[in-house]
């Protein structure tokens, strides 16, 4: 089920680069499409939205 969230602290495409990892490291078949205009990450995978919060939390972004 694919899931969009609001990443304020997106300022580039190295910050998608960044949580993607983080995601993929955990579900590697995740695809994760973010856009760093909108500040938004669309990710389609396995794990529930809280986990997908608390790594992106991890990786140093905070979710609206």
């Amino acid at each position: 089920m694919p899931l969009n969230l609001s990443v304020p602290s997106i300022g580039c495409d190295s910050c998608i680069v960044t949580i993607t990892k983080a995601i993929q490291a955990v579900d590697a078949s995740a695809i994760i499409v973010g856009d760093a205009v909108t500040k938004t990450i669309n990710i389609t995978g396995q794990l529930p939205e809280e986990k997908i919060r608390q790594l992106i939390e991890l990786a140093g972004h905070k979710v609206a």
